[in-house]
């Protein structure tokens, strides 16, 4: 077959299965806070991906609470104050500067655990490893993120690569990706990528973390889940609720459905 008819094939299955990810609503960073931080032993930061809003956890932040975690979010801006397109370092800085306003409010709130998808979980990482925020969190985990970069960022960089500085830090081994490389990650934060080799935004292998001289780094497969089903699947759920167990150092929970495959630790 012809490589070009291919690549229209390859493009077109990206842009289905991206399709419903993104979240058009400039009121989806409009939500009810209903978190009280003054009791809040197990708090739960969830930063979510380009493109979209605070509204696409709904599912999973209903799923915490029914749990007992404290969950909050933080509107990271970006077109029309809305759609998170800043750069990576700058919505890690705008994450510190909310996570300190909390605490400096709430010194008695426990250890933070971060929950970070796809984008969300790079602005996780560096908020950890380059702006101190191992001094506040006790795990980081993150669903599709494209921790080498992702090929489906050059659709991005065609489309909105003027709009965002963003979508060209996510491109495979861009300057910002090398640099965010660079060093160990903190030994005391539990760090978790959960990845699918059937998610076409995050394609297989750009979410596997490499081994940089620690042994808290650990990659997760699911499978037969695509990008935006990380937010919603009962079985994802299920692996990222261990995995907090285990970054709180709590009992680990049955999984009540089985979790795919799970890779532990990064070789």
């Amino acid at each position: 077959m012809n490589p070009l008819v291919l690549q229209y094939r390859r493009l077109k299955r990206q842009i289905s299965d991206l399709r419903g990810y993104f979240d058009f609503d400039r009121r989806g960073n409009d939500i009810v806070r209903r978190t009280d931080f003054s009791h809040c032993p197990r708090p739960v930061l969830l930063l979510y991906g380009f493109f979209s809003t605070r509204r696409t956890f709904e599912v999973l932040e209903r799923r915490l609470r029914r749990d007992s975690y404290c969950v909050w979010s933080i509107n990271l801006g970006g077109l029309f104050d809305a759609f998170n397109t800043h750069g990576i370092d700058e919505s890690a800085e705008k994450v510190r500067e909310k996570v300190e306003r909390l605490y400096a409010r709430y010194p008695d709130m426990g250890p933070l655990s971060i929950i970070g998808h796809s984008k969300g979980g790079l602005i996780g990482r560096y908020y950890i490893k380059r702006l101190g925020g191992d001094r506040r969190v006790k795990s980081l985990i993150t669903l599709g993120t494209p921790h080498n970069g992702s090929s489906t960022a050059y659709l991005g960089v065609l489309t909105a690569g003027i709009l965002s500085k963003s979508v060209w830090q996510m491109t495979p081994m861009s300057p910002f990706i090398r640099r965010l490389k660079i060093g160990a990650f903190p030994r005391s934060v539990r760090f978790v990528s959960m990845y699918s080799k059937q998610d076409k935004a995050s394609p297989f292998p750009c979410c596997i973390l490499e081994d940089n001289g620690t042994n808290n780094l650990f990659n997760v497969e699911l499978q037969g889940v695509a990008h935006r089903d990380f937010l919603l699947k009962r079985s994802v759920y299920e692996v990222i609720r261990r995995e907090l167990a285990l970054g709180y150092g709590d009992p680990v929970p049955d999984l009540r459905i089985a979790p795919n495959r799970l890779l532990n630790p990064v070789p």
